[in-house]
């Protein structure tokens, strides 16, 4: 029962979700900016911490938190971590005018594997559709997500499970060829009031 409802919810995950369209392919090509009140960078460690009001931006990718802890690896990549009361992202969809958005306590952003995590209480949301969970792993280069739910706890005996907000698609109204021409009105010019 379990493995037939994982399935079943992946599946209309992936349809309102499409995996080959979401991220926008140009923006791990771009240069990463950053904007924060303060600054502390230790070359020798290659580790930057950026407090106030933090914005990270690549091309449309955009994380902004409370502070942000970039690492930079010997090959140049870099993995940032994003705090705040909430954190959020942003990126814009491959080809069309629509933005995916994310939000948690943390975010995690690895440019080596191209990845974002979601930690605790995470949410996704694209348009009108919307998943949460306790955490929640989105794969820029393969266009994938997934959402994972809390295990029940000592104080909490029901497990935080994945919800998902599914719109439904909207119908196109198909007009028949045989269907009476709209009515147009207009008002009359020549008619005069009487009494």
């Amino acid at each position: 029962m379990y493995r037939t409802g994982t399935k079943l919810f992946w599946a209309a995950f992936l349809l309102v979700f499409p995996p080959a369209c979401l991220a926008e392919r140009a923006d791990r090509d771009q240069p990463i900016h950053m904007e924060a009140n303060q600054v502390l960078m230790d070359d020798t460690q290659q580790i930057s911490t950026f407090t106030g009001n933090v914005r990270l931006t690549q091309g449309t990718l955009l994380l902004t938190g409370d502070k942000i802890v970039v690492l930079e690896d010997k090959d140049g990549f870099k993995h940032a971590t994003v705090y705040g009361n909430t954190a959020k992202f942003r990126e814009k969809r491959d080809g069309f005018d629509q933005y995916v958005e994310g939000y948690g306590d943390r975010i995690e952003y690895d440019t080596r594997s191209e990845t974002l995590h979601l930690h605790e209480k995470a949410r996704l949301k694209r348009g009108l559709d919307e998943v949460s969970g306790d955490n929640i792993v989105y794969n820029t280069n393969t266009e994938v997500f997934q959402a994972d739910g809390r295990p029940a706890s000592k104080g909490n005996d029901q497990p935080q499970r994945v919800r998902a907000i599914l719109q439904p698609k909207s119908k196109k109204v198909e007009v028949s060829p045989y269907a009476p021409a709209p009515l147009i009105i207009t008002p009359s010019k020549t008619l005069t009031p009487t009494e």
